[in-house]
């Protein structure tokens, strides 16, 4: 199945008829096509043993794939010194796998440093690092790993991975280790990071909701690493493309859409007299209907005030909302 973007946008990442096969004969992906856009976030999903985390780790050459061509910012990384590849390309995995003997600020100095800068640099890097994932430098850098949160621990392991400012980003279950509430803020943290830094990032998850929150396109794939379907997470929701994705999409599907469908104009009323102080908590026009919902839920007041820029352009009341969601599904019916 062939799964490509805009051919005006770069492509960072090109699989072409990508294949693995293992000693045992399982075959665990099969001729994927596959590109990813220059600082576009793609989410891999699947159920287990469908081969989304095999593709993330041949990107890399943690396993090398038996067929086709891998491809990232047009060299084929299949030529390339796995060692100084892998040293380019950031890496976050669920287990963190921080050096449990050296302090917060060590472990992320760790590749600035096999790339040769000074210690003074690598700290001040890591540093600046801590800081962009919410860790005060001052309160955790000479930590030690066994004295963080698994949330924190999971942070140090982003900043690391940012350390060396690859362009590519692999992320296998990033978040699978931590608690639902602590998970839900690193979702939200990793997002502002990515609004900030623009990389090119690959993601891993088993979960349709995070693929959704997360993914600019969602890859989904299916046992014996077939490519079911391959595009926004509003076309998954919408246009499943077989009864394999919608099932694995799920019936509750039209909730998700919340998180995928921006807030217009036409959903709010007008302010007719309306004055702020009047308002609770006021969210901005370019939010999502999930985000305009959970504010709505949060409020008595039954309507929430929406600003674009400094100013207020209307109210949105739960029944904007629901007309919302229909006009969506009717587009995609």
């Amino acid at each position: 199945m062939d799964a490509t973007g805009s051919s005006a946008a770069t492509v960072m990442i090109r699989l072409s008829g990508v294949g693995k096969r293992f000693d045992d004969d399982t075959v665990a992906v099969q001729d994927l096509d596959l590109e990813v856009l220059a600082g576009e976030m793609v989410v891999l999903v699947g159920p287990s043993g469908c081969g989304k985390s095999t593709t993330l780790k041949m990107i890399n050459r943690l396993v090398e794939p038996t067929t086709g061509t891998i491809e990232i910012d047009g060299q084929d990384v299949t030529t390339a010194d796995p060692v100084k590849l892998r040293r380019g390309i950031g890496y976050v995995i669920q287990q963190i796998g921080l050096f449990p003997h050296q302090r917060i600020v060590t472990n992320v100095m760790t590749v600035p440093l096999l790339y040769g800068e000074s210690k003074a640099h690598a700290r001040a890097r890591a540093v600046e690092l801590l800081e962009l994932v919410g860790l005060d430098p001052e309160r955790y850098a000479d930590r030690f790993p066994h004295q963080l949160s698994g949330g924190q621990r999971q942070r140090v392991g982003v900043a690391r991975a940012l350390a060396a400012d690859p362009p590519v980003l692999l992320m296998d279950e990033p978040f699978g280790a931590v608690d639902p509430i602590v998970r839900v803020r690193l979702q939200e943290e990793f997002l502002r990071l990515q609004r900030e830094l623009g990389k090119t990032v690959v993601m891993v998850t088993h979960d349709i909701d995070e693929a959704v929150k997360m993914g600019d396109r969602v890859a989904v794939f299916a046992e014996g690493g077939r490519l079911a379907q391959y595009g926004t997470p509003a076309e998954l929701l919408g246009e499943p493309a077989d009864e394999f994705v919608a099932d694995f999409v799920g019936s509750e599907k039209s909730l998700r859409r919340l998180s995928v469908v921006p807030l217009r104009r036409e959903h709010l009323e007008p302010m007719d007299g309306v004055r702020a102080g009047q308002l609770g908590a006021a969210i901005d026009l370019d939010s999502t209907l999930e985000e305009a919902l959970t504010h709505l839920l949060r409020d008595d007041r039954g309507m929430v005030g929406v600003r674009d820029g400094v100013q207020f352009v209307g109210v949105l009341t739960p029944d904007g909302v629901h007309r919302a969601l229909r006009a969506s599904l009717a587009e995609q019916a």
